[in-house]
């Protein structure tokens, strides 16, 4: 199974977490719905201490960062209905672990990163300058 898929339970910000926070200091925004992402499945890049990939970086795939992730061990391209997984095609946006879009930054094909929905979780892992130099337009 794809790392960071059909994790996690509930959705939204269980047991009355406090609103979460993105890279720059505001609000969390919705990373992807269609298809739908995030540990919750809930199109947030949000995290809790059961998810252990962090998986807090919404990310805009290319072509160059699946091949790089499937070359590590993690396709991300191949559907697998058995579990509802579409599978993922370059345009598509969704949260990958931090440190694996660190590993992807440091190999030369990280994607870009929507900063808005990138949770600040992700700042244990990646310099905000980093995220800054490939945030999407």
């Amino acid at each position: 199974m794809p790392d960071g898929f059909a994790r996690g339970g509930g959705g939204g910000e269980p047991g009355g977490r406090p609103a979460a926070t993105n890279v720059l200091g505001g609000p969390l925004l919705p990373c992807s719905v269609a298809p739908l992402t995030g540990f919750f499945r809930d199109g947030s890049c949000n995290t809790c201490a059961e998810d252990h990939g962090m998986h807090t970086v919404c990310a805009e795939l290319t072509a160059d960062f699946l091949a790089y992730s499937a070359s590590v061990g993690n396709d991300l391209s191949t559907p697998l209905p058995q579990f509802g997984f579409p599978g993922l095609k370059p345009g598509d946006r969704w949260c990958l672990c931090a440190g694996r879009w660190e590993e992807a930054r440091r190999a030369g094909c990280a994607p870009k990163v929507l900063l808005e929905a990138t949770h600040v979780s992700t700042l244990q892992l990646v310099k905000l300058q980093d995220l800054l130099d490939h945030a999407a337009s």
